[in-house]
Parts: C-alpha cells; structure tokens; sequence
C-alpha cells in the first residue's frame, strides 16, 4: 500500500424492516413552504372548484397557471354566479382578447356554476411579487 492510499473500511448498517413511505413532491413543497399539507376544509366547493378550473389555464409565454401567477385578483360566488376579477402580465399580452373568454367558459363548466361574468382590469399592475410562492419556486425565483 503506497502512502496515499488508505485502507478500505467496511460498515454494516442494520435498516429497520419497513422504511416509511417517501413524501409526494406536493407535500414537501408545502412543507418546505411552511404551508400546512392538509388544508382545513374550505367553506365554499364551488368556489374552490372555480378557483381548481383557473389553475388548468395557462398563460401562454409562463408555463404558470393564471392562479398561481397572480392574475386573478378575485373570485366571488354567489347563489351560482361567478365574478372573476384578473389581469394578465400586460396591456400588449397577445391573449389580452381571449383569455377573459377562456376564464368564463372554463369557470361555467364548473358544476354549481349558472353564470360567470370576468372583470379585466389593469390597476392594480401586475408584478411578480403577485406571484404564489410555488409559482416562484416552478420558475426558480425562490
């Protein structure tokens, strides 16, 4: 043996029978996060269906659903109407015209839904800092 090498060391390691269970990415995220991993229940399912119909649009240039991105600025829902409040990331955003058609058809497809009306605005801005934590860490901002 020359004098840099060094011998070979052998541990045994004793596992328990039964590892547990690996975390989802989900419920690390959420831990990491500091979120809770189960929610408490929400006092509207429709309202929470509506907002789960938003996170399956996409904006077209940030591979980020609208929700999480920050362009929805309010859902309100009342006796099976729907009121959206959002914007988009800017005025010249090439789906300025037909996103807000997007968000309704996909909102009245929620169960429970009778009618939807969505409120483009632009003021408030959006910004980044509008973003959800889980959409920062998905575009390696955090």
């Amino acid at each position: 043996m020359t004098h840099d090498q060094q011998p070979v060391r052998h541990f045994e390691v004793e596992l328990p029978a039964e590892l547990p269970a690996a975390p989802r990415p989900r419920d690390f995220l959420e831990g990491f996060l500091g979120q809770s991993p189960n929610p408490p229940a929400t006092e509207d399912p429709v309202r929470e269906a509506v907002i789960a119909a938003l996170r399956d649009i996409f904006d077209p240039e940030i591979p980020v659903n609208i929700y999480d991105l920050g362009l929805i600025y309010a859902v309100e829902v009342a006796d099976g109407h729907v009121t959206i409040t959002m914007t988009l990331t800017t005025p010249h955003c090439p789906v300025a015209e037909s996103m807000p058609a997007e968000v309704e058809l996909r909102v009245l497809a929620v169960p429970g839904v009778a009618t939807c009306d969505v409120n483009l605005v632009w003021d408030p801005p959006w910004n980044p800092s509008s973003m959800s934590d889980e959409a920062r860490l998905e575009l390696g901002m955090l």
